[in-house]
């Protein structure tokens, strides 16, 4: 994905005040990793919220594993400073600014990977999959959600029909994501799909929403001109031809997936042998 990773961070930066307000998707998605863990049988000393936002999961998270500690880290200084506000001042949880491709912990350090709506704005999912599965201890659980390439169809269709602009994040495959994760050496990937549908009263309302929670344009590719009155209202009559109603109907794919550590990998010319399976000599 060929994202500009300066307006990721600018846009939710600037989404931080109002991220809490606008995250339904992220509630929808949280329940739903929740749900998936509750029949796990996690033993949990260590957990990372990557992605952590306003700290929300974070939060649940140390409800969930009392005896855990929670770190919570996101690349976005303003919504940390929100998390770091909502933490009460008995939580144990802890928070820290990094990028998620380079994160600042020890190998086989964490015991649960928590990601929730993250991969959408990385762009180096490999590299970050690798990041992962370095800290998570062997057998460590990796959990996270994302977005498929049907979410947005419509959103899509409409600006197509306008100009050749790029508008819309290109959602990987539940698939790629799954074969990304066996190459970076996590192990036995298990991913499902779930949908979502979601109705505006008009584009305004739309937009509202993934300005509010910082999920606007950052292509790099995409026109850095202003969207004229015109085309705006061009678009927003090509995405209402779509409906029944007098409405916007948009349709979320949200894919869940978890796999798990598989221990530390063998860099290149590097052989690791388990010292219990060396014989003795007679």
């Amino acid at each position: 994905m060929n994202l500009r990773a300066q307006d990721v961070l600018r846009r939710f930066d600037r989404a931080a005040a109002t991220f809490d307000e606008f995250d339904f998707v992220h509630t929808v998605t949280r329940d739903g990793l929740f749900e998936r863990l509750e029949p796990m049988l996690v033993e949990a000393k260590t957990i990372v919220d990557l992605g952590c936002a306003t700290g929300t999961a974070s939060k649940l998270l140390a409800r969930r594993f009392r005896r855990a500690q929670v770190i919570g880290v996101d690349h976005s200084p303003a919504m940390l400073r929100v998390a770091k506000d909502k933490k009460s001042w008995l939580s144990k949880s802890s928070f820290l600014e990094a990028d998620a491709a380079a994160l600042p912990l020890h190998d086989q350090s964490v015991d649960l990977v928590f990601c929730n709506q993250l991969l959408p704005w990385i762009n180096d999912v490999p590299a970050m999959l690798e990041e992962v599965n370095r800290v998570l201890c062997k057998n460590g659980l990796f959990l996270f959600a994302s977005l498929g390439p049907d979410s947005l169809a419509e959103l899509r269709r409409a600006w197509a029909a306008v100009d050749e602009g790029a508008h819309v994040l290109p959602f990987a495959d539940m698939h790629n994501i799954g074969d990304a994760a066996v190459r970076a050496g996590l192990s036995d990937p298990v991913l499902d799909v779930d949908r979502l549908k979601v109705a505006y009263q008009d584009a305004n309302a739309m937009f509202r929403d993934l300005t509010g929670s910082g999920a606007r344009n950052c292509l790099a590719g995409r026109n850095r001109a202003l969207t004229g009155k015109g085309r705006f209202a061009a678009m927003q009559q090509a995405l209402q031809k779509g409906s029944s109603a007098a409405v916007i109907e948009l349709e979320l794919e949200l894919v869940y997936g978890h796999c798990w550590g598989s221990g530390p990998r063998a860099r290149a010319g590097e052989v690791r042998i388990d010292p219990q399976g060396i014989g003795r000599r007679r």
